[in-house]
């Protein structure tokens, strides 16, 4: 399985994986990727601001329901941080993962964290021209592009993002 440009050419398995998980996912808000760390940056956007104590007890439930999935799947993370900003109208909520340890399933599950707890805040991108089919298509993607790149090294930082319907991936 692969993604392909219009011309027909290849897309590579990191610029895929942003793509496939802005696709499979509208709650994902954008997705950075360092390949000299194997880092993504899953940013989730909320309306309006949360309090300090707000994202303290969210950061308490994502790190303690992330650490039992680690261990009931044998995973040792190299990288697990969360980090909050503001500004007027907005809360961003950014998650850290390596790539070598992460897994379409963990993607999943913190996705399913943020829609549980920010279920009236938490801004998706809803498009309802996606069907169930093209999702499962996606998640398999993910899965596989995952795989690719911990046994590669891709060189562009690159970060992608959601612009009236279409998704968007720059370098960085």
């Amino acid at each position: 399985m692969s993604i392909k440009y219009k011309n027909g050419d290849d897309v590579s398995d990191s610029i895929g994986l942003l793509i496939s998980i802005l696709v499979r996912y509208p709650e994902v808000g954008t997705i950075n990727f360092d390949p000299q760390s194997h880092e993504l940056r899953l940013t989730f956007i909320m309306a309006g601001i949360l309090d300090h104590n707000d994202f303290t007890g969210f950061n308490q439930i994502i790190t303690d329901s992330i650490n039992i999935y680690h261990q009931l799947e044998r995973i040792k993370p190299q990288v697990f941080s969360t980090e909050w900003h503001q500004n007027d109208q907005y809360t961003i909520l950014d998650v850290k993962r390596d790539v070598d340890t992460l897994s379409r399933h963990e993607i999943s599950f913190i996705v399913e964290l943020f829609q549980t707890h920010f279920e009236n805040s938490l801004i998706i991108d809803n498009n309802d021209d996606v069907w169930e089919e093209d999702l499962q298509i996606q998640e398999e993607l993910i899965g596989h592009m995952l795989e690719n790149l911990k046994n590669g090294m891709p060189d562009k930082k690159l970060i992608a993002y959601r612009e009236e319907g279409k998704v968007l991936v720059f370098n960085k």
